[in-house]
């Protein structure tokens, strides 16, 4: 692995692993960053503001918010919790790292892809609230993986999106519509300020948005393109978009290996 390729630093989740916590990042996303974007990933400990957020966009040359089972909490956006049995897909100390990082990193013109969870955060970071379960809303498509099935057929295609014209993700794809993959039960319900609506599902749900005013690549979308990326063309441009940002970041940055 050459150092001189872009760093991309990753958003951890806090687990507990029998009798400790652990700092995890799914395989499928380092897998994606090595070679979708071809960048060199890094894994942020999700450890609130002792993460240094100065230090860390110094360091970094894009910033991947991941997917994840936990949720972002409700009274972050002004909601109390729908369900008690919410309160276990909670990761407060995740919530504390990526909220503040995600609106500075975009500020500084740093990359920023957002993918499940990390595009709902990217929602909250700007003042934007979220469903908390999205199928019990009326008029909205049940949007769960179906969790009996295998692997292959959770992630597998679900629903197609309709890309906006003339948007970021339709200049890199170019593509209006493609089929994506579903797996998550929370959705944007107001989207924040500063916003633009990229991709919807057919029940009118957000599948994808960008920031208006990014000087660099800033995008979030809802499905999982890092699951087989390699084999879907959807997932290789959204990637390879965020790598070659991240490269001419790095590049004007004059990193030195």
């Amino acid at each position: 692995m050459s150092l001189t390729r872009p760093i991309v630093g990753i958003s951890s989740d806090l687990k507990q692993i029998a009798l400790h916590p652990f700092h995890c990042v799914g395989d499928k996303y380092v897998q994606a960053m090595l070679g979708g974007a071809q960048a060199l990933p890094v894994l942020l400990p999700a450890v609130g503001e002792a993460i240094g957020i100065d230090a860390i966009l110094e360091l970094v040359d894009g910033l991947l918010f991941t997917g994840s089972p936990s949720n972002v909490a409700p009274e972050l956006y002004g909601r109390s919790l729908k369900s008690p049995d919410l309160a276990d897909l909670l990761d407060p100390r995740r919530d504390a790292t990526t909220l503040p990082l995600i609106p500075a990193a975009i500020a500084r013109g740093v990359p920023v892809l957002g993918i499940c969870r990390g595009f709902q955060e990217m929602n909250v970071a700007f003042g934007g609230t979220l469903l908390q379960a999205v199928q019990d809303e009326p008029g909205r498509m049940d949007h769960r993986e179906d969790l009996e099935a295998e692997l292959e057929t959770q992630y597998g295609p679900a629903h197609a999106i309709e890309i906006v014209p003339g948007g970021r993700l339709s200049e890199i794809t170019g593509v209006a519509r493609a089929m994506v993959n579903s797996l998550h039960s929370q959705g944007v319900d107001q989207l924040g300020a500063g916003l633009r609506i990229e991709a919807h599902a057919p029940d009118g749900l957000i599948e994808a948005f960008s920031v208006i005013e990014a000087r660099e690549f800033a995008l979030a979308v809802q499905w999982h393109p890092e699951w087989h990326y390699q084999e879907n063309p959807l997932s290789v441009s959204l990637f390879a978009a965020f790598g070659r940002a991240c490269q001419r970041r790095r590049s004007a940055r004059g990193a030195i290996p």
